[in-house]
């Protein structure tokens, strides 16, 4: 089959597998070619167990895989052959050097971007798909820009606003899809492009254009905020514990104020996942950068309440089992930041079994899609550290159970069960707010929530 263009996306991860399934998808006339390093990834992407966990994923890489959906390792030929390559690769906070702890370590992209320089017979149009600091298209133009071939690259960036649990749906009837571009003849031109791609399923007025700039500042800004409104939330939820007032009743009636809104403003033991704290981190080291240090500390505070509200969580805990926990069993249900995937990035109950172990209990883990994640996250304390893919062998003989991750099927367990093989008084500490709470202490369990 004769295809019209060529769309090539270097990084096989949590963002570039899905995206580019749903354009090969809702494209079939468009080769897309998908690349990695990592050829374990990619043998997966090309089976029947993906490399990732996601709602409705398979199904979109079963109609489209083989078709014009291809998985590849061969990352210098697919750019010899592409018109417009997404990067989508790792940008981690840095944990060395100059702004360890907040500042993007950017050096896979710069790998990634001489790699293209390097393998690239023609001009292109490259697409920032990976999370960047904000003037970073320009660093990357200058790289690629500084050649002898006699070819032109031309640069822009196109953030992902997935939610992961609902990724697939958020690329198949997104918010918006926003595209940034240098306001010249070319870069226009180029921006055309990418929003004629997506322009094939996405209604025009949902495709908005910016300067290059606010397209990389956007995606930072509208983490931070999602971010700081998990974080409020929080901080209300330690005063609700003290008052005697329901966090999810204020929550509930602050976001009828259509002002407000109801959106981000559940009180939980703490936000994770890949983005959160590493964009508002970045945001605030930017700040920093550019002198702005009350900005940067106002930033710096959201991702202070986040760790508050997590060792919060346990020293609850030890507040109400007479003090200590050492020894007893903890049955952790949930690993994973949130339900519907299998990312332990950043998780909650990462932190939260931490500070178990600290106190020298012994943590059971149970989650239905991340104890292989949970595993290689607990790698160093294995031997302390129990995983039960049935939660009711985790909480068999437990003191307690913590609540980490909001999976719906702990909703539909039978708790008397579960009460029936736990040691007395068996305790419940509900990090998401999810289970029926008179119920349970009717049934026996003392049951602790958050912010109520």
């Amino acid at each position: 089959m004769e295809f019209k263009q060529n769309v090539l996306c270097i990084g096989a991860g949590y963002v570039g597998g899905p995206t580019m399934s749903v354009i090969a998808d809702r494209a079939p006339d468009v080769k897309v070619t998908i690349v990695d390093i990592n050829k374990a990834r990619i043998d997966a992407w090309n089976s029947e167990d993906l490399p990732i966990y996601e709602p409705g994923l398979y199904d979109v890489v079963k109609r489209a895989r083989g078709r014009n959906l291809f998985f590849s390792t061969d990352i210098d030929g697919a750019i010899r052959e592409a018109d417009i390559i997404f990067v989508s690769v790792n940008t981690p906070t840095k944990t060395f050097g100059h702004g360890a702890g907040m500042a993007s370590d950017l050096q896979y992209w710069e790998k990634t971007a001489r790699e293209i320089l390097a393998a690239a017979n023609g001009s292109k149009i490259i697409v920032e798909k990976s999370t960047l600091p904000v003037r970073t298209a320009e660093a990357m133009s200058t790289i690629l820009n500084s050649n002898d071939k006699g070819i032109h690259f031309e640069i822009l960036s196109n953030p992902e606003f997935l939610a992961e649990g609902t990724a697939i749906r958020d690329l198949e009837t997104p918010d918006r899809v926003l595209i940034g571009s240098e306001q010249t003849p070319e870069g226009l031109a180029a921006c055309e492009k990418v929003v004629d791609l997506y322009a094939r399923w996405v209604p025009r007025e949902k495709i908005l254009t910016t300067n290059l700039w606010s397209a990389e500042l956007t995606k930072l800004t509208s983490n931070a905020f999602l971010a700081q409104r998990i974080s409020s939330i929080n901080s209300i939820s330690a005063l609700c514990e003290k008052t005697g007032a329901d966090v999810s009743e204020v929550a509930k009636v602050m976001g009828q104020d259509k002002r407000i809104g109801p959106h981000f403003l559940k009180a939980s033991v703490g936000f994770g996942g890949s983005c959160f704290r590493k964009d508002v981190l970045n945001l605030a080291y930017l700040c920093e950068f550019y002198g702005l240090h009350e900005v940067s500390a106002y930033w710096k505070s959201v991702v202070d309440m986040n760790e508050w509200q997590e060792s919060r969580f346990v020293s609850r805990m030890l507040e109400n089992m007479f003090n200590t926990i050492a020894g007893k069993r903890i049955a952790v249900f949930g690993f994973a930041f949130k339900a519907d995937t299998g990312d332990t990035r950043e998780s909650p109950a990462h932190h939260v079994v931490r500070d178990l172990l600290d106190e020298r209990a012994l943590p059971i883990i149970t989650d239905p899609k991340a104890i292989p994640e949970a595993k290689r996250d607990l790698a160093d304390v294995l031997d302390k550290v129990q995983f039960e893919a049935d939660p009711y062998a985790a909480a068999k003989g437990a003191h307690a159970i913590a609540i980490c991750t909001e999976w719906k099927q702990f909703c539909d367990l039978d708790w008397k069960r579960i009460y029936d093989g736990m040691e007395k008084p068996a305790f419940v500490f509900d990090g998401r707010n999810l289970v029926d709470a008179p119920a349970l202490r009717d049934m026996g369990f003392r049951v602790f929530q958050t912010g109520r």
